[in-house]
């Protein structure tokens, strides 16, 4: 299990709606982190031991805190945990490491400073949660997901790790790292250069393993739409198995925020086989 230098964790009964805030020493960034937590009341009641954890990934310009006080991630994962819609989870909220207007969630090098943004998430991120939260174990099966840079990064992730989860998803995705240079001021000259790294269609395609379940979506009046659905139309060329869904909207958090439920509800049809087996004898 990876270690961290330094943890501090908020008090419980100090922050609202099931909200957790950790400050962690990452070692792949080499400075401090943060992530935000949404722990379901159900987490304590259930005595489980491998709850699901869900990372969301945010976009640019934002940090750990955009899913919940901007998206009210964690009010509509508790709606549909209360209705029984979705097995409890505990959704991972963090920041991308915070390098310059956004990292990409990738790995950056410029010869002095090494920051593995990719890392950060993929292992760190996951044992923050499992330290901070005794119903997350070594087991708990795993989804990401994130919109925009986040979409990006979920999706390329899954590509690159695809033992790892369970299910990926993005909301108005990023596809080609180009697209950040109409986004992102300081230049990318440090970021990775593997072709994995380059887009989302390079990491799925290229995956080393059976991939998760994956679904995608836009909204029609979003800038990155045709991306999205040249990106969808390579998938289906390729016989890569994906939903992918159109529906009104932009490039901002209503539209984020209304079909958030959409990715839990598909992560919890993933995941319902696995939360409602029998504890071994």
């Amino acid at each position: 299990m990876t270690s961290f230098r330094t943890f501090e964790q908020s008090d419980p009964l100090l922050a609202p709606a099931g909200l957790q805030f950790l400050t962690v020493k990452s070692a792949a960034l080499g400075q401090r982190a943060d992530i935000t937590l949404f722990v379901p009341a159900q987490a304590a009641a259930s005595g489980a031991a491998e709850l699901p954890i869900v990372t969301l990934l945010h976009g640019v310009y934002g940090s750990h805190w955009a899913w919940a006080f901007k998206g009210a991630a964690h009010r509509t994962a508790a709606r549909l945990i209360e209705a029984g819609d979705i097995p409890p989870m505990v959704l991972a909220m963090p920041s991308d490491g915070l390098w310059g207007d956004g990292s990409g969630y990738l790995a950056h090098n410029d010869g002095a400073v090494q920051q593995d943004f990719e890392g950060w998430i993929v292992d760190e991120v996951p044992a923050a949660v499992r330290c901070a939260v005794p119903a997350c174990g070594a087991a708990s099966p795993q989804c990401i997901a994130g919109l925009s840079m986040g979409g990006f990064g979920a999706l390329r992730i899954a590509g690159k790790h695809p033992r790892q989860y369970r299910a990926a998803a993005a909301h108005s995705a990023m596809t080609e790292v180009g697209q950040f240079d109409a986004l992102v001021a300081e230049r990318r000259t440090a970021w990775s250069r593997a072709t994995a790294d380059q887009g989302v269609w390079e990491a799925l395609r290229d995956a080393a393993a059976p991939l998760p379940a994956l679904r995608l979506d836009c909204g029609l009046q979003d800038f990155l739409l045709d991306a999205n659905r040249r990106l969808h139309q390579r998938l289906q060329q390729a016989g890569i198995a994906h939903v992918y869904e159109e529906f009104p909207g932009g490039h901002d958090w209503p539209y984020w925020s209304l079909h958030l439920e959409d990715t839990l509800r598909f992560f919890g049809h993933i995941l319902a086989p696995v939360a409602a087996a029998p504890p071994p004898p």
